[in-house]
């Protein structure tokens, strides 16, 4: 009995991990975008914090960004890095899905108001974000 029990956890953990690795590939952004998430990284991270800190935010979105923060410092990754192309991007295809829920919910004012880096810097994370 407890054989087949941990048998069908193992089989919804795994399918889950699959499903996952399939909605990460379909969101991920193309090459250039890709490149510009890496040339913004720093200007991001500090974005990241500063709307985590803001009180004025609604606070489930504190707490996504919050999660978010925690993810990024975990020395483990949601994909392992041996899997081509997601392996290095899943970083920051999962910021860029949370950075659209947290504009849908707080607005691209709030955004904007706390966005450390240029003007480039911005249109760069509206680009690969899709917020506009």
């Amino acid at each position: 009995m407890w054989w087949e029990t941990l048998s069908a956890v193992l089989i919804a953990i795994a399918a889950s991990w699959a499903a996952l690795i399939v909605a990460l590939a379909v969101v991920r952004p193309e090459g250039p975008l890709l490149k510009e998430a890496l040339r913004i990284l720093p200007d991001l991270l500090r974005l990241l914090h500063r709307l985590a800190a803001d009180r004025s935010l609604p606070r489930g979105v504190r707490v996504r960004l919050g999660l978010l923060l925690a993810y990024l410092a975990l020395p483990i990754d949601l994909v392992p890095d041996f899997v081509p192309v997601l392996g290095h991007a899943d970083d920051a295809i999962i910021v860029t899905v949370v950075l659209r829920g947290v504009v849908r919910r707080a607005g691209l004012d709030a955004v904007r108001r706390h966005w450390p880096g240029s003007d480039d810097g911005f249109a760069a994370l509206c680009r690969l974000t899709g917020l506009n």
